[in-house]
C-alpha cells in the first residue's frame, strides 16, 4: 500500500509528463526526489477526465517496470494514444483532471464451474481482466460503482471490453483475474 503522499507524487508526476511532452515533445526523465517504494515494479493505470467525462485512460496491467516509470508513460500515453479520443491539446490541459490507479498483481479467480464467479468478485473492490485465447479486456475497480453495475453486468461488460460476448465468462476456457487498485487523483 502506498502512503497518500507517495500516490500525490504520482499525480503529480503524471501531470508534468504530460505537460512536458506536449510542450517539449520528449520524455521526462525520473525526478530524482523519487522514493524507493515507487521504484518497484507495479502496474498502474492513468485515467483523464474533461469536466467529469472520460477522456483517456491507458495502463499495464502487470508488474513489467518501475512504478514510476510506468506512470510516466501509461500518462504521457493516456493524452495522446488512447483510440478512443484524439491526442490531448495544451490548450485543454488546464481543464483536464488526472487519476492514477496503482494495481496488485493480477490473480487468477479459481472456480470449479463458472457460475460461482459471481461469488468470488467484490464490485468496487476488485479489478477484472477477462481472457479468451486473444482477447483480452480488463475494467478497473471504479468503474462498476461509477455505472453502478452489479457483479453479472460488471463481468459482461469486462466480456464486451474484450471484444467478447456479454456472456463469454460463462464459458469453461474463459479465464477472469481479479486485481486491488489504490486510486489517487487531482
Amino acid at each position: 500500500m502506498l502512503s497518500n503522499d507517495e500516490g500525490m507524487f504520482l499525480v503529480k508526476v503524471a501531470r508534468e509528463a504530460i505537460t512536458t511532452f506536449l510542450k517539449e515533445e520528449k520524455i521526462m526523465s525520473v525526478p530524482v526526489d523519487t522514493p524507493d517504494t515507487l521504484k518497484e515494479d507495479m502496474g498502474a493505470f492513468c485515467t483523464l477526465h474533461r469536466n467529469g467525462e472520460l477522456r483517456g485512460c491507458i495502463g499495464y496491467p502487470e508488474p513489467v517496470k518501475s512504478l514510476i516509470k510506468t506512470i510516466i508513460e501509461v500518462a504521457i500515453s493516456a493524452a495522446t494514444q488512447d483510440p478512443r479520443f484524439p491526442p490531448v491539446t495544451i490548450n485543454e490541459l488546464d481543464s483536464i483532471d488526472v487519476e492514477v490507479s496503482v494495481l496488485t498483481k493480477p490473480e487468477l479467480i479459481n472456480v470449479d464451474k463458472p457460475s460461482e464467479y459471481p461469488g468470488k468478485i467484490n464490485v468496487g473492490e476488485d479489478g477484472l481482466i477477462v481472457e479468451m485465447g486473444y482477447y483480452r479486456g480488463l475494467l478497473l475497480p471504479q468503474v462498476p460503482l461509477e455505472w453502478k453495475w452489479d457483479v453479472d453486468e460488471f463481468l459482461s461488460n469486462t466480456c464486451m471490453k474484450a471484444g467478447l460476448l456479454p456472456d463469454c465468462w460463462l464459458k469453461p476456457e474463459v479465464k477472469i483475474y481479479s486485481f486491488k487498485s489504490q486510486i489517487f487523483e487531482e
